[in-house]
């Protein structure tokens, strides 16, 4: 096991840039207001020959506890809990306020060794005030600018200091892991991890479905639309597998979005889409198939990812007997290019219908990666030609040869035809079909791909001119 470091401080002081920082990437959503972060992100952080998990916290503010910045700071208190040491972030142009001394005392009583950074620490203006950093209590202040990476060799001493026991520890596990590299594996390699993402409208119980998932209250919920803005990664262990669940911003219709934080939350969502394996498209069964969630689920499709849709909320449901099978209906009328996804009633509050939700998950990513052989895909096409031939495009028909599927994920065909820019839209649509019932595709996109053979004569006939 790794250690742990916290950083916390009040708005917008530059947790989330140093967060970014340290992690070599930029995970965190960052802006000039205040107040941008509001669930605690970890990240795989690394400062010179140290390795560590770290946490990104929204802002310290005082404030009633029922209130959504209260909910913030229990989010804020848990992530605290949880470290091994913390980072307390001032603005060190403005020098250390009331609510930094307040919330100083705050990360004494934690009994947790604390670093005090000084943030924002390039220029003069900003050295004047460093002296006024002793007044917290917490030891000397270390200057950095994390938008411009200064002072972090400081910041790494003062790490090794704070944390002699495991950073010691950490530099022996990295020693015997280069010796243990050298030597031949001897264990079988793990299940990979799934890497999931569930996306949907505001408010349709994101947050709180993956909270049921986890058994705790790891990310902010709430009645407000719109509380989650970061993608959030969490890791979830489920019946031996693995998986990587991204929570996402709520995606609603582009016309909608004007403010500059939401079109960040909409572009981080999108990024979770495109690199996860599958997608939960989770609507509220109160009011399924908006027009947005049908436009949501075309995007995921488009991106190639395997699909999976819940209906959320399904304890509010009255009369939920046969109604899954009528859902399922009306998700093949809506979303024909997934026909046969799967579609699992849950509920976020409860815990209802979660195990047939995971399954579902893993079922979709086989499906998503599965192959068939040459030979079966060309008994196919002579069958399915022979039931309905191509159409003939001005007197001429089109003549399909081959077909071949050179990857998944998703599941990808090559067909070679004559003419294959004439092939009509719909007689495409007819063989996507019978490619997914034929080799069991249910619910995955599928791509197909016409390409036409090369004229083995072409070359002869320029070489005679």
């Amino acid at each position: 096991m790794t250690f742990s470091v916290a950083i916390v401080g009040r708005p917008n002081v530059g947790k989330s840039t140093l967060f970014n920082r340290l992690v070599g990437r930029r995970l965190a959503l960052v802006d000039d207001r205040p107040g941008v972060t509001r669930d605690r992100r970890e990240g795989r952080a690394r400062l010179g020959d140290l390795e560590f998990t770290v946490i990104d916290t929204a802002g310290l503010e005082e404030t009633a506890p029922e209130s959504l910045s209260g909910r913030m700071q229990v989010q804020t208190d848990a992530a605290i809990a949880s470290a091994d040491a913390i980072l307390f972030l001032i603005d060190a142009r403005t020098g250390p306020v009331p609510v930094d001394r307040s919330f100083a005392d705050l990360v004494r009583r934690s009994g947790k060794p604390a670093i005090l950074v000084a943030n924002k620490s390039e220029g003069r203006a900003a050295q004047a005030s460093l002296g006024e950093a002793y007044a917290l209590g917490l030891g000397d202040p270390v200057p950095i600018s994390a938008e411009h990476g200064e002072g972090l060799a400081d910041l790494y001493d003062a790490l090794r200091e704070a944390l002699p026991g495991q950073t010691a520890q950490h530099a022996e596990r990295k020693a015997r892991s280069r010796r243990d590299d050298q030597a031949e594996p001897v264990e079988p390699a793990e299940p990979a991890t799934i890497r999931v993402a569930i996306v949907g409208r505001p408010n349709t119980g994101k947050s709180t479905l993956v909270n049921r998932l986890l058994g705790e209250e790891r990310l902010l919920t709430g009645p407000e639309a719109g509380i989650t803005r970061d993608s959030i990664a969490v890791e979830l262990s489920w019946h031996g597998r693995t998986f990587q669940i991204h929570d996402t911003a709520g995606l609603r219709r582009p016309s909608r979005i004007e403010a500059k934080l939401e079109k960040l939350s909409v572009s981080d969502a999108l990024n979770a889409i495109r690199f996860a394996e599958v997608v939960i498209v989770l609507m509220d069964s109160q009011a399924p198939f908006e027009e947005q969630d049908l436009r949501i689920a075309d995007l995921v499709e488009r991106e190639g990812r395997a699909v999976v849709i819940g209906m959320n909320k399904w304890d509010l449901v009255e009369s939920p007997a046969g109604a899954v099978k009528k859902l399922r209906e009306e998700t093949d009328h809506w979303l024909p290019q997934l026909k046969g996804v799967p579609v699992v009633a849950v509920s976020g509050m409860t815990g209802a219908g979660l195990d047939r939700l995971m399954q579902a998950v893993v079922d979709a990513h086989v499906v998503w990666n599965r192959r068939a052989s040459t030979s079966a895909l060309n008994r196919w096409l002579a069958g399915v030609t022979a039931a309905h031939p191509p159409p003939a495009v001005s007197g001429r028909r089109i003549r399909l040869d081959y077909i071949t599927q050179p990857k998944g994920r998703p599941p990808t065909f090559a067909l070679f035809a004559s003419r294959a820019d004439k092939v009509p839209d719909a007689y495409k649509r007819y063989l996507v079909n019978s490619l997914r019932e034929t080799f069991d595709l249910p619910g995955t996109p599928i791509r197909l791909t016409l390409r036409e053979k090369a004229n083995p004569y072409a070359a002869k006939r320029k070489k005679k001119r």
